[in-house]
This record gives C-alpha cells, structure tokens and sequence, in this order.
C-alpha cells in the first residue's frame, strides 16, 4: 500500500440506491485496461483516484446487501462521495427506451437491470486518455496513458492500492517535456490536442455543471459534443467517448471506432457495417443510442474476427 498522506482523513458514507446497480458494469468503462493506475476493480467494488475541483481524492466502494458503502479520503474527499450517486448511474433514465421491435436486446437488458450509464462529473480528466486513443491500437494507448500517469501523476492520498496515481493536474499535463511524450510512444498530434484541452481544462469541467440527468439531460448535453469539438484535435469520436463517461451521454455513438460499427452490425442483423450503416440501424432509438450500445456491448455476442487487424506501430524511438 501506499503511504497514508499526512492529514488525510477519511469520510465515509452508504448509499442505498432506489434500484440494482452493477458496480463493474456501470463504471467499467473508466477502466483503461487491467494496469490502469487511476483505477483498480475489487470482488465486491472498485478503486478509484480523481484529481476533483477540490483537490486530489480516493474513494474506495463496495456493495453491501444491495447498498453501497463508500469511503473518501484526500482534500477532494467530500466532493467525490457526494458525486458518487451520479457516478453510480443515479442520472441515466431508461424509461423511455423501447426495445419490443428487438427482444434478444430486451432480453439482455432483462438480464442486466444494474447497468446504468456513469457520470464523473469531471471533463478533462476522462478526456485525456480519449485523446490519447486517438488513431492507434489499445495496446499503444494503454502503454501510452499507464507510462504518463505512473512518471507525472501523485501518490493519491489514503491506502489506495499500490501503483496508482492521480492523474496530472491540466498544468502538469502542460509541463511534459517533448522527449517524453516521444518516449511514451505519443505523437505530435495527440500531445499537442492533450495541452490544447489542458489549456481551456476547467472551462471544459464547467461544462458538467447542469448534469445529464433525465428527460432534459439528453437536449443539454447535445451542446457538449459541439464544446469539446471546439478544442483543437477533438473530433467527433473523442467528443463522443468523453461524454459518454463524464456526462452519461444517452445518445452518444463512437462513430470511427475500428471496431464498434461492425459489432453494432453483426448483434442486430447478422452482418458488419460501416459507420453509416451503424448510424442508419441505431436511428429508431436516437436519444437512447449509448444505451443501445451499451447493451450491444452487454450482450456477449462476439463478432467474427474479420479483415485485417491495425498493426501497433511503436513512434517511441523513431
């Protein structure tokens, strides 16, 4: 374990919510692979560090008969429990979604009544390892994001697992020399979209202020796509992935994923599709495609490994 920080005394809370929540299906999708040092999953809950509006936090949450008990440490501390409802999905309104004209989907949403769409309430730090993501392979975005976070990041307070690390602040993100973005395998493209979100981060942090939450959610975060495709390097696929996590964006579709179109293709008519295709087959459920995907992604029909796979390419030491 990491040493406890000096100070650092810990909150704790239990936050029984009205419905079943999935721990690791709701926030998984902040985890960037099995090394991810901002986050780290547990049998019974999940890890996570955050660099907050008020400083550095830990939280540590675990389900407990239907509850969940959380606990915070870290200057940030209260601001992460009392973010934790809507990271928990507390915001994301399924309600209106009809999927009668597909059952299996019906059928997987049956099956997991506990997966909700999280919001950290946090733009730039979900927006980073976006960026870096851009155009290459998992592998090189993961080794890029660990590699980064491990050499520039802080010691979180509290006991957190040994290895992480919050993640650098947006000045510290600005601070990287050359040399090491190169190192880290980031091309010039991506580190210069990193320092230019950096630049306007918490402009772009303020832009979580309204939630995403109900009926209403799905209209304001709309204008949240078109804010971040403001900063230079952000196109609609980082835009897209960013809100899907900071804001629990219902109708946010990762258009010019490598792999999502043909997924979205093969689980509802059998067959792959480019992304114009996958935006023609999710249109019946607009306002609700996240939640489409989401369940897609749920539903543990595998596409067939077809074409050609992108090939790693490694920029470290050329």
């Amino acid at each position: 374990m990491d040493a406890l920080r000096a100070g650092s005394r810990p909150l704790t809370m239990t936050y029984s919510p009205a419905r079943p929540v999935n721990l690791r299906q709701t926030v998984g999708p902040l985890l960037r692979g099995q090394h991810e040092p901002t986050m780290r999953f547990t049998a019974n809950g999940f890890w996570r560090v955050f660099l907050t509006p008020c400083g550095p936090a830990t939280l540590h949450a675990e389900e407990r008969g239907g509850s969940i008990a959380a606990t915070a440490w870290g200057e940030g501390a209260e601001w992460v429990l009392d973010a934790l409802p809507e990271l928990l999905g507390r915001g994301d309104d399924w309600s209106e979604l009809d999927l009668s004209r597909v059952p299996p989907l019906a059928e997987v949403r049956r099956q997991h009544p506990g997966l909700w769409l999280t919001s950290t309430s946090l733009v730039f730090e979900v927006l980073v390892p976006a960026i870096l993501e851009q155009k290459v392979t998992t592998l090189e975005a993961r080794r890029a994001w660990r590699y980064l976070v491990l050499k520039y990041g802080q010691v979180p307070p509290g006991p957190a697992p040994e290895g992480m690390r919050v993640q650098p602040s947006p000045r510290e993100w600005q601070l990287i020399p050359s040399w090491e973005w190169h190192r880290a395998g980031v091309g010039p493209e991506r580190s210069r979209a990193v320092l230019a979100a950096a630049a306007v981060a918490a402009g772009l942090d303020r832009l979580c202020a309204g939630g995403a939450g109900g009926a209403g959610g799905a209209r304001l975060v709309e204008g949240v796509l078109e804010k971040l495709q403001s900063v230079r390097g952000i196109g609609p696929w980082t835009a897209a992935e960013t809100s899907q996590r900071s804001h629990g964006h219902p109708d946010a579709v990762s258009v010019g994923d490598y792999h999502l179109a043909a997924h979205v293709g093969w689980v509802l008519i059998g067959e792959p599709v480019d992304d114009a295709g996958m935006l023609e087959l999710l249109e019946p459920w607009r306002g609700h495609r996240q939640r489409v995907v989401r369940l897609i992604l749920a539903s543990g029909v595998a596409k067939p490994r077809f074409g050609p796979r992108a090939t790693i390419q490694d920029h470290r030491w050329h």
